[in-house]
């Protein structure tokens, strides 16, 4: 039997993880789903996945917002692990980590060689400005563009204890060195309007997005 396995990067359910689903799959808000959203944005029955012919598809389910997978709107798609699903307000992430692993390993050649798949940095942005254009549409509020030199950025906590202090540092030393090695090679064109950015990268990124999910919910839902 196939399984499938998503974890919410965005959205009301940020750093919930389903794990191990039996296809067929419905997404939606609605009791009846097997992937349930707390999403005002996701349609009753939103989406569905299922197996055929060794793939797994995913069929936007005539949905009032659609569904977008890596930055493009979808009626149907095929889905391969460490792909981006976009359903209301909620980012899903395809795949468990051993999945998205073995895909990187066989998708990228060795030492960045000809061929190497990559993502564009406008077409990621243009996504982005596709999104917060529909937002906008339906009256959401665009908000302000995340910047790290300004008043909005969150203070640390204070009085941590020196294992909490220790704990803390040890958390952010291993994002940042995933991050870093994330941009480290990216490729930029001569004026520095544009940027090329690896499979492998790019996969690096959306792991630390998952783990700083994974985190967020932690702290906000402790365990016992």
């Amino acid at each position: 039997m196939r399984t499938v396995t998503f974890l919410v990067l965005e959205g009301v359910d940020k750093g919930r993880v389903f794990r191990d689903l039996a296809v067929p799959v419905t997404i939606g808000r609605e009791e009846g789903n097997a992937l349930r959203l707390n999403d005002e944005r996701v349609s009753r029955y939103h989406a569905k996945i299922q197996a055929e012919d060794g793939d797994i598809l995913l069929t936007d389910l005539d949905s009032t917002n659609g569904t977008r997978v890596n930055g493009a709107a979808v009626q149907i798609r095929r889905l391969r692990p460490g792909d981006q699903v976009a359903i209301g307000r909620s980012m899903l992430l395809f795949g468990t980590m051993e999945e998205i692993a073995a895909r990187k390993a066989a998708v990228v050649p060795a030492a960045g060689g000809a061929g190497a798949q990559t993502v564009r940095a406008d077409e990621l942005a243009a996504a982005g400005r596709l999104a917060v254009a529909a937002r906008a549409a339906e009256g959401e509020p665009a908000g302000r563009s995340w910047t790290a030199f300004d008043d909005a950025v969150p203070p640390l906590p204070h009085k941590l204890s020196p294992a909490q202090a220790a704990r803390l540092a040890e958390i952010f030393d291993y994002l940042h060195r995933g991050l870093t090695s994330a941009v480290e090679n990216i490729d930029a064109n001569e004026d520095g309007t544009e940027i090329r950015i690896g499979f492998a990268e790019w996969q690096t990124i959306q792991a630390v997005q998952m783990l700083l999910a994974r985190y967020g919910r932690t702290v906000a839902e402790p365990e016992g």
